[in-house]
C-alpha cells in the first residue's frame, strides 16, 4: 500500500486528471479489499454453505420480517425462517425441544435469554458489533446484546395535568391528590420485579403497598393505558416512552416524564443457539441485526436502539439524559414468583 501511494505521488504531475482519478479509485478499492476482515469473509463463506437460518423472536412480525428481508437482500444465498411468539412461549418451546433432543432454532431473541445461557443452550459469539453497545446493553460474557429497548416511564395527559404539576418521580404517585387518577397494566410484573431489584425488597414493597391504596385504574396492555390516558379517562399512567412519542406525532395529548430515577429499561437480547444447525448463518444474522444498518430499520419502525451511534427517537431519550436502569435479563425466569407477589399486593 505504501509503495502504491509513493508511486501515485510521483505520477501526479505526469498523468492526465481523468487517469489520475481512476488510479486513485483503484487504489482505495484495493485498500478496502485489503482491510476486509478475514474472519468476516470466512464467516460469510461458511454461512453460504449452510444456506439457511431459523430465527425465534419476540420482535413483532412486521419488524422481524423487515430485518429478515433486508438480510436476505444483503445475503441472497441464505434463506430465513421466522417463528414469532411471546418470550415465555419461546422459552418453553426451546426447553421442550431441547429435552426432546431436537433443538431447532439457530438464533433467539427473547427477554429471558439468561435462562438459556444458564442451561448451556447458547454459544459464545462476540459479535463485531458489540463495541457499539454500552456495557449495560450487552452480556458481560459476550453471549448477547439487546436488539431493542423499551423504557418504562410515567406518562401524563398535559390537558389534565400541567408539566409543572406532573409527578417528577415514582414516589410522587403516592401523593393523595393522585388517588383514583393512575392507570396501570394489570400484569405489570416486570416493572414490579425491577423495582425490587433496584430499590431493594423492603423499600420497593413499601412503595407498592402504598400505591395499591391509590385506587388504580387497571387495564390490559401499555398501549391501552396510553390510549385511555390520552382520551382523558385518567391523567397519569405507567407507559412505554416510544409509544408516547408515536402517539404525539399523531397529535394525541400525551407526554412522559424525563426525571424519573430510574427509567427502567427492558432489554430484548439476541443470541446464537449452542446447538444451532446453521451456526455460521446464525452468527452472520446476529451481526446483521445488531448492525447500524439494521438498527436504523428498527428506529424507522419507532423502536429504541441500544447502539451508541443510532440517534434515539427524540433527543430526550438519549441514555446520557436519563437515569436509565437496565432490567436484569434474568427476571423473566422468576416471573411466576413476581406475578404472585404483585397480585397479593394489588389484588388481595
Amino acid at each position: 500500500f505504501a509503495g502504491r501511494a509513493k508511486s501515485m505521488k510521483k505520477a501526479r504531475g505526469l498523468l492526465p486528471p481523468c487517469i489520475l482519478l481512476a488510479f486513485i479509485f483503484e487504489l482505495f478499492s484495493w485498500r478496502g479489499a485489503f482491510c476486509q476482515s478475514p474472519g468476516q469473509s470466512s464467516l460469510i463463506e461458511a454461512a453460504k454453505k449452510e444456506g439457511k437460518v431459523i430465527f425465534y423472536a419476540t420482535l413483532n412480525i412486521n419488524d422481524s420480517n423487515a430485518l429478515l428481508t433486508r438480510f436476505e437482500q444483503k445475503y441472497p444465498f441464505i434463506k430465513t425462517e421466522l417463528l414469532r411468539a411471546g418470550s415465555e412461549q419461546l422459552l418453553n418451546r426451546i426447553l421442550t425441544e431441547d429435552s426432546a433432543g431436537r433443538s431447532v432454532f439457530d438464533l433467539a431473541n427473547l427477554t429471558t435469554i439468561n435462562a438459556l445461557k444458564r442451561r448451556g443452550l447458547l454459544q459464545l459469539h462476540r459479535s463485531q458489533e458489540f463495541s457499539a453497545y454500552p456495557r449495560q446493553f450487552k452480556d458481560a460474557d459476550g453471549y448477547w446484546a439487546t436488539l431493542y429497548n423499551i423504557y418504562y416511564v410515567i406518562g401524563y395527559n398535559p390537558k389534565m395535568v400541567g408539566p409543572r404539576d406532573a409527578p417528577k418521580n415514582w414516589d410522587d404517585f403516592l401523593d393523595p391528590r393522585w388517588k383514583g387518577k393512575i392507570g396501570m397494566d394489570q400484569e405489570e410484573y416486570e416493572w414490579y420485579a425491577a423495582t425490587l431489584n433496584y430499590w431493594g425488597r423492603e423499600k420497593a414493597q413499601k412503595f407498592h403497598r402504598a400505591l395499591a391504596k391509590q385506587s388504580v385504574h387497571w387495564n390490559r396492555g401499555h398501549t391501552m393505558i396510553s390510549q385511555l390516558m390520552a382520551a382523558g379517562e385518567f391523567p397519569l399512567g405507567i407507559v412505554y416512552a416510544h409509544r408516547v412519542e408515536s402517539m404525539k406525532k399523531s397529535g394525541a395529548p400525551i407526554e412522559w416524564v424525563k426525571t424519573a430515577d430510574p427509567v427502567f429499561a427492558t432489554l430484548s437480547p439476541v443470541a446464537v443457539a449452542a446447538k444451532a444447525r446453521n451456526p455460521n448463518a446464525a452468527k452472520l444474522l446476529m451481526d446483521f441485526v445488531l448492525s447500524r444498518e439494521a438498527q436504523l430499520v428498527l428506529r424507522n419502525a419507532n423502536r429504541l436502539s441500544g447502539r451508541s451511534d443510532v440517534e434515539p427517537l427524540v433527543p430526550e431519550m438519549h441514555p446520557s439524559k436519563l437515569k436509565l436502569a437496565a432490567i436484569d435479563a434474568s427476571i423473566g425466569e422468576e416471573l411466576t414468583k413476581y406475578s404472585k407477589e404483585f397480585r397479593e399486593i394489588y389484588f388481595p
